[in-house]
């Protein structure tokens, strides 16, 4: 059994890194509230954004603005990996990069094989990750989560829809932290581009879906779709930000709760020992009595 002096050094180290973990979790828990106002009112206008997106996608062709719906044979992928910047999260992160392994391995085996695959990473997590594995990164935008913000994301977004319609890369790929509540996060794979046209406008060839265009359907095209696509990037990282408050949170939560539980064991420990050292004292004494008596 430890001496009473390793064990009081464990409590009391315990009992600092619970303060920690506590604190950690009403910061996250702060931070989350805000987050996540942010991500449930903006995803229902990117989610309709999206929608519209689809169905227009598929009744205009290149000429017409349609250049990030086109679709070409897969040879170069860009994959925009977005993690957080620090650690202390659970298994947000490792979530996010074990997807984007999978997605890999499964269908972009060859491409990876020819060297063909790119990443654009969001967080430095993933940058540390690329890097660590020397796997090709195209640019890093580690700086977008200390402020958050349209205006932020949509020079990175305006850059990899250059990049595709410029043929840099054939298809465009998103892996991210999809926030759903506090306890769960959905690792998710999205095609970004080209754009993936709805089932209906593709069965039905656009013939129920007839959309007005005011002043003209060129201009409506060349505005509407880079914007709509600059929303789904802004979108997925709300959700990843979300996500991740959500983790910390849940995380250190779940360290705190150990912590104390731990502390218990210890201080049981602690009195354990206590207790047979003064067993042994009595019993030294007594002994030291009874040969001086005899």
């Amino acid at each position: 059994m430890a001496n009473l002096k390793e064990v009081r050094n464990r409590i009391v180290s315990v009992t600092s890194t619970q303060q920690i973990t506590s604190a950690m979790k009403m910061v996250s828990a702060a931070k989350l509230r805000r987050a996540q106002d942010a991500i449930v009112q903006m995803r229902p206008y990117a989610e309709k954004l999206k929608e519209i997106l689809g169905n227009l996608s598929g009744s205009v062709d290149a000429s017409e603005g349609g250049a990030y719906s086109v679709e070409r044979e897969t040879k170069k992928i860009l994959i925009v990996l977005i993690t957080s910047n620090r650690g202390l999260a659970g298994a947000f992160n490792t979530n996010v990069l074990k997807s984007a392994r999978e997605l890999i391995a499964g269908k972009y085996a060859a491409q990876f094989a020819a060297g063909n695959v790119s990443f654009l990473t969001i967080g430095k997590k993933a940058t540390d990750y690329i890097t660590k594995n020397k796997l090709s990164l195209y640019s890093a935008h580690n700086e977008l989560f200390d402020k958050l913000t349209f205006d932020n994301v949509s020079p990175v977004a305006q850059r990899i829809m250059d990049a595709f319609s410029n043929k840099e890369f054939d298809v465009v790929e998103l892996a991210y932290n999809k926030f759903q509540n506090a306890a769960v996060q959905i690792p998710t794979l999205e095609q970004y581009l080209p754009v993936v046209r709805s089932e209906e406008s593709s069965a039905k060839k656009g013939s129920s879906i007839d959309y007005i265009f005011e002043p003209d359907k060129a201009t409506i095209v060349s505005e509407l779709i880079p914007k709509s696509l600059k929303i789904q990037m802004y979108k997925a990282l709300l959700d990843s930000h979300a996500a991740e408050h959500g983790a910390r949170m849940t995380a250190m939560n779940k360290a705190t709760d150990n912590a104390r539980d731990l502390i218990k064991e210890l201080k049981l420990s602690y009195n354990k020992a206590r207790q047979a050292a003064i067993t042994n004292e009595i019993l030294e004494i007594v002994g030291g009595a009874e040969a001086l008596n005899g």
